[in-house]
């Protein structure tokens, strides 16, 4: 009977990947799955989590674990990713993401004689872009429309150009990212160290390892597919029609989180700025842009909508989905997963590296199949601490190879949102960019393992 909670976990792990594979709403699975799972832990009798404040009936209480989490959630990290998406989608309206985009890639076109570098060089460009528009399917869209046509008009086939694209959302990090937001929240971590100390110099040397794989990977291709003129589509570039100052909006809460925190100590009176804040505060002086540009007070209120619609439709998509995925984590645990997983780790020689890799590529896989990062890092990112609890190593040193495998496994994922966005536009399937796209995450996926670990 001891380990019947734990295969019992690993039967609802199958069944609920199974589910979101066959395109089922991924909030209701997880949450229902999670509910189950609380059900099942509660008629075997195993060690429920604990309430802060229990109905008095164990059935209601399986209700209250939802109440507590959207409390819970929303008074944290909920309303941080809130703020951020009503940002990114505000900047989006007012043509800042363009601006920052259209000075961003202004570079590329010296590199006219040298089509496959330049495609290269697009992978950190665009990591540095995400991190300050940190919506995968946004930001590829975004580059589609302005990046994709210089790509193109330089040499490079339709594929390569798309497959360089989808591989700048790889690493969701930065304070603006909701993976990051989580990460941080789970371990109790200052988000602006976690982004500096932690996540930059593990991501520098994967975007130098991707920036290779992909040059040797797309130039095999484009000449075994035998790349001729009528493969490379022409495309007018977009002009730009916002001032090229607002390229500076979408990074002002990135400079204003690091100008304010510990790492530099600008102030003698020391000044504590949260990332919830520093959009708030960018948000504003956005307005104050607009208003410039617009001379119109009437219209830059009128454009405060989009922020608060931004803010909903990240409520009723990600933070849902953390709720639901907190759940279905809060499930895991109670059947004992954990305690199974490492004991089953232990038992095969698995030491704390080992049984971090195992989760590791586990999210990664999760991801593929998911078609989300968030939906994967979500379910499983909760259990973290109570690993390292166990394995009496420390948090970051799990979580944060778990947090960038969720990234990675989306951009070879044929299901995707920002995969199918792009395919679309370019004409190409979703497994034509997988296929580019599996052999230099893969070698990324093992080189941070190694690099992290060993």
């Amino acid at each position: 009977m001891i380990f019947l909670g734990p295969i019992l976990s690993l039967l609802f792990i199958v069944v609920t990947a199974r589910l979101l594979l066959k395109k089922y709403h991924p909030h209701a699975v997880l949450l229902i799955s999670g509910l189950l799972m609380l059900v099942v832990a509660l008629i075997i009798d195993h060690k429920m989590p604990v309430l802060n404040d229990s109905t008095g009936f164990s059935g209601f209480d399986l209700f209250r674990y939802i109440k507590e989490s959207f409390s819970e959630t929303n008074a944290g990290v909920g309303l941080m990713i809130m703020a951020i998406g009503g940002f990114v989608a505000y900047i989006d309206k007012i043509g800042a993401s363009n601006a920052l985009v259209y000075v961003a890639m202004k570079p590329l076109k010296l590199f006219k004689s040298r089509p496959y570098i330049a495609a290269s060089l697009v992978i950190p460009i665009g990591q540095i872009l995400f991190v300050a528009i940190p919506s995968a399917a946004g930001l590829g869209l975004l580059l589609m429309a302005s990046l994709f046509p210089i790509l193109t008009n330089l040499g490079v086939s339709k594929l390569s150009a798309v497959s360089v694209i989808t591989a700048t959302t790889a690493f969701g990090i930065g304070p603006a990212s909701a993976i990051t937001a989580s990460s941080t929240e789970i371990i109790g971590v200052d988000t602006i160290s976690f982004f500096l100390n932690n996540q930059i110099p593990l991501v520098i040397p994967l975007s130098i390892v991707m920036m290779i794989t992909y040059y040797f990977v797309n130039r095999y291709f484009d000449s075994k597919n035998k790349l001729n003129k009528k493969d490379i589509l022409k495309v007018e570039e977009k002009p730009l029609n916002v001032p090229l100052v607002y390229a500076l909006i979408p990074i002002l809460p990135i400079i204003l989180l690091i100008a304010f925190s510990e790492i530099f100590s600008l102030f003698s009176t020391p000044i504590s700025l949260d990332t919830t804040t520093a959009m708030f505060i960018s948000l504003f002086i956005a307005l104050v842009f607009e208003l410039v540009r617009t001379k119109s007070l009437k219209a830059v209120f009128e454009s405060l909508k989009i922020f608060w619609g931004g803010m909903g439709n990240i409520f009723k998509s990600v933070v849902t989905l953390i709720i639901a995925a907190d759940i279905f984590a809060k499930g895991l645990i109670s059947l004992g997963f954990i305690d199974g997983l490492i004991d089953v780790s232990q038992n095969l020689g698995f030491n704390a590296i080992g049984i971090s890799i195992v989760m590791t590529v586990m999210i990664f896989l999760a991801s593929m199949l998911m078609g989300s990062g968030n939906a994967s890092f979500f379910a499983f990112g909760p259990l973290v601490p109570k690993i390292a609890t166990k394995l009496g190593v420390d948090s970051t040193s799990i979580i944060l190879p778990m947090q960038l495998s969720a990234s990675m496994g989306r951009a070879v994922s044929p299901v995707s949102g920002v995969l199918i966005a792009v395919s679309e536009i370019a004409g190409v399937t979703t497994l034509a960019i997988v296929k580019r796209n599996l052999i230099p995450l893969t070698v990324a996926l093992i080189i941070m393992l190694c690099y992290h670990f060993i």
